[in-house]
């Protein structure tokens, strides 16, 4: 009698994600196949297309485990900053993860998640999981900012927006860079410096609180695609 284990339908999508986010970094979109997925998950020939019928369906399944990741692990983030000490020393854990984002593993969801980018550009529901998900990236991400601000709490709405703005574009830029294989920061504790350099920018700015707003509309509110 056969007593191996039957695979939990959820647990085997989520490994063919993975496999699949593998497969978008290393080969890029026009490298991806249900047969190649199969490959690498090492499970049988038909497995991926069984539960993804069509490669959009697949492209969308891995978008929203690309989104699950990284919103976790920005989520560890903002859970260390609720119970950190003020003023602690750095590296902050939010330079630390980003750092992170340009070495194995987490490189491969970095690059990953631009070819995802790409292909949004042309499929309006992959382009919405993934709004969805940078809508929920920079919330986090404006929380994170106020709890490693001295006095972040006092900042009026109009400038944490303008430096959540800033800081993720600029994120967003070092992970482009990292995912070409330019490592112009190296360390959490220079990334830490640089950031502490843009935000007392902007908050000695005399337009802070509209620097990122274009009319009345937030740059925030349009479509970025978000990471960590």
């Amino acid at each position: 009698m056969d007593k191996r284990r039957k695979p939990n339908p959820a647990e085997r999508r989520r490994d063919l994600c993975d496999a699949a986010i593998h497969l978008l970094a290393h080969d890029g979109a026009k490298g991806l196949s249900h047969l190649k997925v199969d490959r690498r998950a090492g499970v049988p020939d038909g497995t991926t297309s069984f539960y993804f019928r069509t490669r959009s369906a697949l492209l969308r399944a891995v978008a929203e485990r690309l989104a699950e990741l990284d919103l976790a692990t920005l989520q560890s983030v903002a859970d260390d900053g609720s119970t950190a000490r003020p003023h602690q020393p750095s590296p902050s854990r939010l330079s630390q993860v980003v750092i992170q984002a340009g070495t194995e593993p987490q490189l491969s969801r970095t690059k990953a998640r631009y070819e995802l980018t790409m292909q949004a550009a042309r499929d309006p529901a992959l382009a919405a999981i993934l709004q969805q998900a940078t809508d929920a990236f920079t919330k986090l991400h404006r929380e994170i900012l106020v709890q490693l601000m001295p006095r972040g709490g006092e900042l009026e709405p109009a400038v944490v927006e303008d430096l959540s703005n800033i800081t993720l574009t600029f994120i967003n830029g070092l992970l482009l860079r990292f995912a070409h294989g330019d490592r112009i920061i190296d360390s959490p504790e220079q990334l830490d410096g640089i950031l502490t350099a843009i935000s007392t920018g902007v908050l000695k700015s005399s337009g802070k609180g509209g620097l990122t707003r274009t009319g009345n509309a937030p740059v925030g509110r349009r479509r970025a695609v978000a990471s960590g």
